[in-house]
């Protein structure tokens, strides 16, 4: 991540207010106070790394603030605790992935290439954002209680759940798609094809003695996924 301003490494003890302070550091204070924005950011990102790697129990709020160059009583002001610090970054990872799936404005598109996008976009992102598989499988051995007090995820997901609902909808009209899907079930497979091609690479790699990591494997994986779930939209029910 980009640095737009220069670091500072801060004393563990204030200063009384009234004491000297070097120009330096009363200079780079003040850029670093002059945008709170690019800082709450480097505390984010340097949040999700020490949570990624080391579990939300496993990780420190001293090495937190190292990571980000911030001190830690800006940490604690903008975000109060490490529990509330964990719920923004979880909370930022779902805006992120819904902000993407936004982005691809599906409703421009025919069904099939559609559904076709939202696959491979869901693939990608597991894919180029690892962090992201650690951050869930780190939430899901916390058995979610953390995703639990964010009301803000469950109105995150219901766009997406509407939408794959107007392209199962727009698909059957047109013939190409069966009716009866439930896109709630629709998208944990289509999500779960992506998942554990990323979460389980490097055993899977080793069991089978390919290396998953290759680039002409990944599309190969990819296109089964967009194969596998197209294959189930247009088979019709017996």
């Amino acid at each position: 991540m980009a640095h737009d301003e220069p670091s500072i490494t801060y004393s563990p003890a204030a200063p009384p207010d009234d004491a000297p302070k070097p120009a330096g550091r009363r200079e780079t204070a003040a850029v670093r106070g002059r945008n709170p924005d690019l800082t709450r950011r480097q505390i984010l990102q340097a949040a999700r790394e020490e949570f990624c790697e080391s579990g939300f129990d496993g990780a420190r709020v001293d090495r937190i603030a190292e990571r980000a160059k911030a001190n830690k009583r800006l940490l604690y002001h903008y975000f109060g605790n490490k529990e509330a610090l964990y719920c923004a970054v979880l909370s930022e990872a779902y805006r992120e992935i819904r902000h993407g799936e936004t982005a691809l404005h599906l409703d421009a598109f025919e069904p099939e290439e559609a559904m076709d996008r939202l696959v491979r976009f869901t693939f990608r992102h597991f894919l180029d954002k690892p962090w992201f598989v650690r951050l869930l499988t780190t939430e899901n051995l916390q058995n979610a209680r953390f995703l639990r007090t964010l009301p803000e995820v469950r109105d995150l997901h219901s766009p997406l759940v509407g939408q794959i609902q107007k392209l199962i909808e727009r698909g059957a009209r047109k013939g190409t798609f069966r009716a009866n899907v439930d896109p709630v079930q629709l998208y944990i497979s289509i999500a779960a094809l992506g998942y554990f091609y990323v979460s389980n690479q490097q055993t899977l790699s080793t069991i089978f003695d390919k290396d998953l990591g290759d680039f002409a494997r990944i599309q190969e994986r990819e296109a089964h996924a967009v194969d596998m779930v197209l294959s189930y939209l247009r088979t019709k029910p017996r």
